[in-house]
């Protein structure tokens, strides 16, 4: 036999290196879902709150209209952002197209409560009852 060596050994694949490229990307996806929230709204400074409690079932939130007041008293319905004026036609809108309507409302902790309150006011006169004041556990 000449060239004799090793016979019947073919190329071998080491797959190690793939199984831990594997479980990096599903670690990052799964850190990277976690991450996600759901808030409609802009981002706020939530003031914090000892009894702050989960939203719950999150098709429920889906579903609800999120008005968020910034530090400025600028108002915003979802992301887009309104003139308190502009806020009861839109929740009117709002609740003739809703079967159930939910407004949660987001507001920057060192925002003025004046504008949290007009705004918690103009809800109210539509008639909307599921209304909730989103803030951090402390």
């Amino acid at each position: 036999m000449a060239g004799g060596g090793r016979r019947g050994k073919g190329a071998r694949i080491d797959i190690i290196p793939l199984i831990d490229i594997i479980f990096f990307l599903l670690a990052t996806f799964i850190m990277v879902s976690l991450s996600m929230s759901k808030n409609q709204g802009v981002q706020v400074s939530l003031p914090g709150a000892s009894s702050a409690q989960s939203l719950g079932d999150n098709q429920e939130m889906d579903k609800a209209v999120t008005l968020s007041v910034n530090d400025k008293g600028e108002v915003f319905f979802n992301k887009d952002k309104i003139l308190i004026t502009q806020l009861p036609m839109k929740l009117q809108t709002y609740k003739l197209t809703a079967k159930d309507p939910k407004v949660i409302i987001n507001s920057d902790g060192s925002a003025d409560f004046k504008f949290v309150v007009a705004v918690l006011d103009e809800v109210r006169k539509i008639g909307i009852a599921k209304v909730g004041i989103n803030t951090d556990k402390k």
